[in-house]
């Protein structure tokens, strides 16, 4: 397959950061697939005299690996081609740009550690995990990374009852599930990182927390000449989740991902100490305030901006824990392809559910809908095109009771709340999009919170506690929006750098 020319243009350019001979041996037979991945190694050859392609006998037919510990099992393409790109710049020789603590860290890893991701295409999280363990296996000789196509490896995939992406075995075992980054794959490996260099550290202004709000919070604080410090437990938040954003004034459309990349782009142009992969645990005031860290350390800053978003909100009904992972999932962007042909349900109708079902109806076999109200919430547009779709069936005032399965999901049953009559649809996935729950549990009873757990803020947004603000999707504010949150993590800096001003 050949590339298009601005792809091959580009590919050009990172191919001449190669350092070093890299040898790619291939495992490939006579189907289509060993076909088009043959034609793609061989143009990618062409034009980089350093790399070397040889035939081989791989577990995985059709597969290819890159050096002798990263092997992609399939074709990397889409969302996976940047993977590509980078194991090649890496196996060669150039360094990964990750902090020397990080591979550090990577290096003194001991033991025997087999990983296998099993990925879609089209998933938007399932780079970062496979660039990770890349980057893992390159820096150390006891680890070996395999991407898995499960789109082209469908038996192994249902033999595995992989069914949410990306999903990574260790030495044949479960490991993990959804985005990780190489700080928290070492984590739970057991490799626990070095916090001394930030326990003690005090601040003007402590932001809590990397997505829209949190970014946007530090942005306006450091450009007041104050001392600015961001925690993150993951840079980016949920936005990272996100596919396509069509509502951000002034962008037409952009991705969840290369939004966030641009957020923390933007930040990092500014002296703000970030401190990345670091879970927020209590705050108190003494003195100062104070934030402690799940990791150990504790930081101390004279105002604090609390950013922390939200997370998805469960149906909390039998079998949705028990099925995760196994036909219960949050993500039909990521989770999609894996129910080709198949019936799935979406629950909710507000636009998150309503453009969840529009996308899978594209790729599944059947979509069933089911919202609790009698009435969609969603945009009159999205409806619209929901209700043009014919492999869509839209069941509204209807309460989701349970999903049953055995090894994986088969069925739900719900109840038409006007009859009270339950029925049952045989299905084989379930895609969850309800709202969303403010991560604020850890912020405890000294701070004002609604019912729902959101922290009350007055016109500044300033919280219950003195010094402290909060910001975006974790707050009382109305309606949970990118460019909603990014506008209340300003008025929360300013808010902030006003009581400091005053105080």
């Amino acid at each position: 397959m050949a590339l298009e020319s601005s792809i091959k243009e580009q590919l050009q350019q990172y191919l001449q950061l190669l350092e070093g001979e890299v040898v790619i041996k291939v495992s490939a037979g006579t189907d289509a697939t060993s076909l088009e991945m043959m034609e793609l190694l061989h143009e990618v050859s062409s034009m980089a005299p350093l790399i070397k392609v040889e035939q081989a006998t791989l577990i995985r037919t059709p597969s290819f690996q890159v050096g002798e510990r990263i092997t992609f099992a399939g074709i990397p393409l889409g969302h996976e081609f940047t993977s590509f790109v980078l194991a090649l710049l890496q196996v060669s020789g150039r360094r990964p740009k990750i902090d020397n603590k990080v591979v550090d860290q990577i290096k003194e890893v001991r033991g025997h550690f087999e990983f296998v991701t099993y990925i879609s295409l089209s998933c938007h999280n399932c780079p970062d995990v496979v660039q990770a363990l890349n980057t893992m296996s390159v820096l150390n000789p006891h680890i070996t990374h395999t991407m898995v196509d499960g789109a082209v490896f469908k038996d192994e995939v249902e033999s595995q009852n992989i069914m949410a992406v990306p999903a990574v075995m260790l030495n044949g075992e479960m490991f993990a599930s959804g985005r990780q980054s190489v700080e928290e794959i070492l984590a739970k490996m057991g490799s626990q990182a070095d916090v001394s260099d930030i326990d003690g550290k005090e601040f003007d202004v402590l932001v809590i927390g990397g997505g829209p709000a949190g970014a946007s919070a530090a942005i306006y604080a450091t450009r007041k000449g104050i001392k600015t410090g961001l925690v993150a437990e993951r840079f980016g938040g949920q936005v990272m989740d996100t596919l396509g954003i069509e509502n951000l004034i002034g962008t037409s459309y952009t991705e969840g991902p290369k939004l966030v990349a641009n957020l923390e782009e933007h930040v990092k142009h500014y002296p703000v100490d970030v401190m990345n992969l670091q879970r927020a645990k209590a705050i108190r005031r003494n003195g100062m305030i104070e934030v402690d860290l799940e990791s150990g350390a504790t930081l101390k800053s004279k105002t604090v901006i609390v950013a922390t978003g939200a997370r998805w909100r469960n149906l909390g009904i039998p079998g949705e824990a028990e099925f995760k992972n196994k036909g219960v999932a949050y993500c039909p962007h990521c989770d999609g392809p894996l129910f080709k042909g198949k019936h799935v349900a979406v629950v909710g109708g507000g636009n998150s559910g309503v453009e969840a079902a529009i996308d899978l109806a594209g790729i599944v076999g059947h979509v069933t809908l089911l919202e609790f109200m009698p009435e969609l919430k969603a945009d009159d547009v999205l409806q619209k095109r929901l209700y043009s779709l014919p492999n869509v069936t839209v069941l509204k005032n209807v309460q989701t009771k349970e999903i049953t399965g055995d090894a994986r999901v088969n069925s739900m049953i719900y109840i038409e709340r006007d009859t009270g009559q339950e029925k049952k649809i045989d299905l084989e996935g379930v895609f969850i999009q309800i709202g969303l729950i403010p991560n604020t549990d850890w912020l405890g009873n000294d701070i004002e919170r609604t019912k729902f757990g959101e922290v009350v803020v007055d016109g500044h947004h300033q919280s219950s506690m003195p010094g402290v603000f909060a910001a975006g999707d974790c707050t009382n504010t109305p309606y949970k929006q990118i460019v909603i949150s990014m506008g209340s993590g300003a008025t929360a800096a300013l808010g902030a750098f006003d009581y400091l001003i005053r105080h």
